[in-house]
């Protein structure tokens, strides 16, 4: 019966050597980051549990509050690292915490459940304390924030109406300015914009064709005729040299352009003498022109304006030399 007892008790204490040296390969730890807070404020808790890789550990279940003052916020993951001991690994979790209450704050002890072969255990952490510290009330202000708040960065979302408004309020401005301006100088607010004129020499030739195709010649009309010709012509002379031809007589026109004998060569300007002169004959001497008379004078108003047209840059063409184009009256 002694015999039995004495292997009994070496049996346990083999036991209890395997499990002290195991134990002391296995550590917990709550370490807590700050142990003053204001109300309110957030301070990180991290779970740390060293064990070796062959032993089952359960990691204890966190809800949404670590007791009836503390409160968790958030919570990472089981985050797994190999120490530089053998078959020996440290597990962390980090949980976010906080506390509207104010005064002395523990958090209780975190419990780990241990499995080594056949045999279960738990081990425990240590509390972790901290103090939760309220903010000076100033009774004369009235209650005050517990925190001031973040300032937040400025998006284009928040400042777009109110560069749309400086837009709409600018061009409004500008709008009344323009509109007053206008109505000063007596002009339309919105005007059309400006044809360019058209060439002196397209305008005259463009009207000779046209008395060619009326014929006035053949209904007797030899007073419109020459009329329209004259007018043609004077009408070109005062676009084209800036002589004032519709209100000058014949000779006023024709000592304008002696007085400027740059302007036309000598055989233009006695083109232009003939039929102004001739047409002055028709229309107040009621002279009467033979049938060639007319020809002529419609030749010679395409010769006038063909030699003396303002030339583009572009065109090489001489002037003087040009003859024109040949005019048949029937």
């Amino acid at each position: 019966m002694k015999g039995h007892k004495t292997i009994a008790f070496v049996l346990a204490l083999l036991l209890w050597q395997t499990t002290t040296v195991q134990a002391q390969k296995i550590q917990a730890r709550a370490i807590i980051d700050s142990t003053n807070i204001l109300i309110g404020d957030q301070i990180n808790l991290r779970i740390e549990l060293d064990q070796p890789t062959n032993v089952g550990i359960e990691f204890p279940i966190i809800g949404d509050s670590l007791s009836a003052t503390v409160e968790i916020i958030d919570k990472s993951p089981l985050d797994t690292f190999q120490l530089d001991e053998k078959d020996q690994i440290k597990i962390i979790q980090n949980l976010t915490i906080t506390s509207f209450d104010s005064g002395k704050q523990v958090v209780p002890p975190f419990r780990f459940l241990l499995k080594y072969d056949e045999l279960y255990d738990t081990i425990e952490t240590l509390p972790a304390e901290f103090f939760v510290h309220s903010m000076p009330i100033d009774t004369t202000k009235g209650p005050t924030d517990i925190k001031k708040p973040y300032d937040a960065p400025v998006t284009l979302k928040e400042v777009s109406p109110y560069i749309l408004g400086a837009i709409l309020i600018g061009a409004m401005i500008f709008f009344l300015f323009y509109y007053i301006q206008r109505r000063r100088k007596n002009k339309p607010i919105f005007a059309k914009p400006v044809k360019p004129k058209e060439p002196a020499h397209i305008i005259a030739l463009r009207e000779l064709d046209r008395i060619k195709e009326e014929k006035l010649w053949q209904t007797e009309e030899i007073k419109a005729y020459y009329s329209l010709v004259s007018d043609t012509l004077r009408t070109y002379i005062e676009d084209r040299f800036n002589i004032q031809a519709m209100e000058y007589t014949t000779d006023e026109t024709i000592q304008a352009f002696e007085q400027r004998k740059t302007l036309v060569a000598g055989k233009s300007f006695e083109e232009l003498k003939n039929i102004l002169t001739l047409a002055d004959l028709v229309k107040f001497a009621k002279y009467q022109p033979l049938p060639d008379d007319h020809n002529l004078t419609l030749m010679n108003a395409y010769l006038f304006v063909n030699q003396t047209k303002k030339e583009d840059k572009k065109q090489s063409q001489p002037t003087d030399d040009c003859e024109g184009e040949d005019v048949v009256l029937k």
